[in-house]
């Protein structure tokens, strides 16, 4: 019964914060009019058409499609490592794809590959800094989550090293760019931004929903999931190759988005248990819902300037984490 009526809930509330975030702004849109919109072009001026085609729309849709990933990567990774502390940012997954944006950036490496340089290079920074982790964290064939853990902390200190020399070495217009990238956020959203990360996210999103009744079965124990017919070194690599698809494009989209991926998988399970089957659809569209919640608050509480979301989240999913340790 709380499942149905999460699958009812959720996506009404994924309908009303997409609503909230393309009417809500510096330059108001009636609500009314933002939901006639799809139907009836005429219910907007031209200059709200203007802001709804080119600001509002690539950046709503950029904040559920990055929301939806992280929260998802966070489900999935907590899944394969058998860890609820682990999440993309934990264990360096973000570091990994921060540190890949942060040298394409700097050594000008977009202006040669075009608009899919910054994916491919996060994307490469996320799987080496994960096959560290893997690697350091584990002992005897088996995963030990406070290894892993630990190796994460390594990780991320070494990448944040990397940005910081990037930081030193580039010129001023690099500097602002990266600086501002690892704040976390939207506000560079537009279609040159988000059609490139529609393919790798969504296919991310679609491998990591088939392998959900996997999950469970891993979930058990690697010996034990062995003995049920299941790969663990497969099912490893396809998880965790997913996961670094989708939190790297996400992290070159909207930069270093934190504790989206610890906090929403959390939520989900204290309601509606620990099977992935549910709690991969519906952390993503919780994730989805707070990213863009977050977003929209972050633009209104410092109107007309806006706040970076990857401040405002950390702002909200640290205490959560604290609280979490003290579990």
């Amino acid at each position: 019964m709380m499942v149905r009526a999460a699958f009812v809930v959720l996506p009404l509330g994924l309908v009303l914060v997409a609503l909230l975030g393309l009417a809500l702004g510096s330059a108001a849109i009636p609500i009314k009019a933002v939901a006639l919109w799809p139907f009836d072009a005429s219910v907007l001026t031209a200059q709200q058409k203007l802001i709804m085609d080119n600001i509002r729309l690539p950046r709503v849709m950029l904040g559920l499609m990055v929301g939806a990933m992280l929260a998802a990567a966070g489900a999935a990774l907590q899944g394969i490592f058998r860890n609820p502390l682990a999440d993309p940012g934990l264990i360096g997954v973000s570091a990994g794809a921060s540190l890949g944006a942060a040298t394409m950036i700097v050594l000008g490496g977009e202006h040669l590959a075009g608009p899919w340089a910054l994916p491919l290079a996060a994307f490469v920074g996320a799987v080496l800094a994960t096959l560290a982790v893997y690697g350091l964290g584990r002992r005897h064939g088996m995963v030990s989550p406070p290894s892993m853990l630990l190796a994460g902390i390594a990780v991320n200190a070494l990448a944040g090293a990397g940005i910081g020399l990037f930081s030193y070495v580039g010129d001023d217009l690099q500097l602002r760019q990266l600086t501002f990238w690892t704040m976390g956020s939207l506000g560079a959203a537009g279609w040159s931004t988000l059609t490139p990360s529609l393919l790798p996210i969504g296919l991310s999103l679609a491998g990591l929903l088939a392998l959900a009744t996997r999950l469970d079965v891993f979930a058990l124990g690697e010996r034990e999931a062995f003995h049920l017919g299941l790969d663990p070194r497969l099912m490893v690599r396809l998880a965790v190759g997913l996961t670094c698809l989708g939190v790297g494009t996400a992290v070159a989209a909207a930069g270093p988005v934190g504790f989206i991926g610890l906090v929403v998988p959390h939520l989900v399970r204290l309601v509606l248990g620990a099977g992935h089957r549910v709690l991969l659809p519906a952390s993503m569209m919780l994730g989805a819902i707070l990213l863009v919640g977050a977003d929209t608050a972050a633009r209104l509480l410092a109107a007309p300037a806006e706040l970076p979301v990857g401040l405002l989240c950390s702002l909200l999913g640290a205490p959560f984490f604290l609280w979490l340790l003290r579990r």
